[in-house]
């Protein structure tokens, strides 16, 4: 599985620009399910077709990233963020264009205290000698993504886009295992979530589900004087009871904390304060749609080096299989 995790992780996919990404997973589930397709949005849609319940499962493909709004005379360049931005956590970060440029993020040298450090106040250094040079490499409107490599050490793997290369990940090797089931399940790898979880909205509405999973990452309570929060990495997957864009629907809640118990599959309890998933839109399209999620424990999120454990991963998948039987 970590040959799929290391290639989805290192494809260039910001939000609004996720076409490599489905093109990868498409690639990968041609011929193991019965129908792909893209939607006008972006979405990529794998169908396994039933006779049973339609389950939608869904998650994004996009990454956060950074958009190139002006190139000065001396070409550096100036941007904004696509998706959640710390300016703390970026400076000194290289990014990468999807052409392949790379430049580095700092910051105007006259800021005088690094609290006072926001987007406006840097830039990307991409060599260039003058705006002229720059302009060869890249355009305003052009988005990179953070560059980082993807490393497996200890049964746990750090890279960029964790969130949320790991949930397309887990849902691309559920749909290669092949759960056995009358259900018809729809394994949605949706567009745009960073910037509002529009993708999963319009998806929702087109399949028109009897109920839902956000496949997504969660932060953790594990890390050296952290705010309080029961999940750690390695205890599991964690069941959603709620977050700032849902309050998981009871029966998939607990349908979800059966098949765990069922099948003694490790997991644990997700209240996110802050932050959503696609099961944000979901449940409120159409009338309504029963909705809930399963969150895999990961550290510094929107960060170049997130990290989950392995097992996680791998019991993720087995929830989720068990709650397609």
């Amino acid at each position: 599985m970590f040959d799929i995790i290391n290639k989805l992780t290192n494809t260039f996919g910001p939000s609004g620009n996720e076409r490599k990404v489905a093109d990868l997973i498409g690639d990968i589930l041609k011929g193991k399910v019965d129908e792909i397709k893209t939607d006008a949005l972006g979405n990529l849609i794998c169908i396994k077709k039933g006779s049973g319940k339609k389950i939608m499962l869904a998650a994004h493909m996009d990454e956060i990233g950074i958009i190139v709004s002006y190139i000065d005379k001396k070409g550096f360049l100036r941007f904004s963020g696509v998706g959640g931005i710390n300016p703390f956590v970026i400076l000194g970060q290289r990014v990468i264009f999807e052409n392949g440029t790379v430049g580095v993020i700092w910051y105007e040298e006259n800021i005088d205290d690094i609290k006072n450090i926001k987007l406006e106040k840097m830039y990307i250094d991409i060599a260039a000698k003058s705006q002229e040079d720059a302009e060869k490499l890249v355009s305003v409107g052009d988005m990179a993504v953070f560059e980082s490599g993807t490393t497996l050490q200890n049964g746990r793997i750090i890279s960029r886009s964790m969130d949320n290369r790991i949930g397309c990940a887990i849902l691309v090797q559920t749909a290669l295992n092949q759960p056995e089931t009358d259900n018809e399940i729809y394994y949605v790898f949706t567009a745009q979530e960073e910037v509002g979880l529009r993708g999963a909205r319009t998806a929702a509405y087109g399949i028109m589900p009897d109920l839902a999973l956000a496949v997504d990452v969660t932060t953790t309570g594990d890390t050296p004087e952290c705010k309080p929060m029961t999940v750690n990495i390695g205890d599991g997957p964690a069941i959603k009871i709620k977050d700032r864009s849902v309050i998981a629907h009871p029966e998939i809640k607990d349908r979800l904390i059966k098949c765990a118990e069922e099948y003694n599959i490790p997991h644990q309890f997700e209240i996110l304060v802050h932050g959503g998933t696609d099961a944000g839109s979901i449940h409120t399209t159409a009338g309504g749609i029963p909705s809930g999620g399963v969150a895999v424990p990961t550290r510094n999120v929107h960060n170049s080096a997130e990290i989950v454990d392995m097992k996680d991963v791998e019991n993720a998948v087995k929830l989720i299989e068990a709650f397609i039987r």
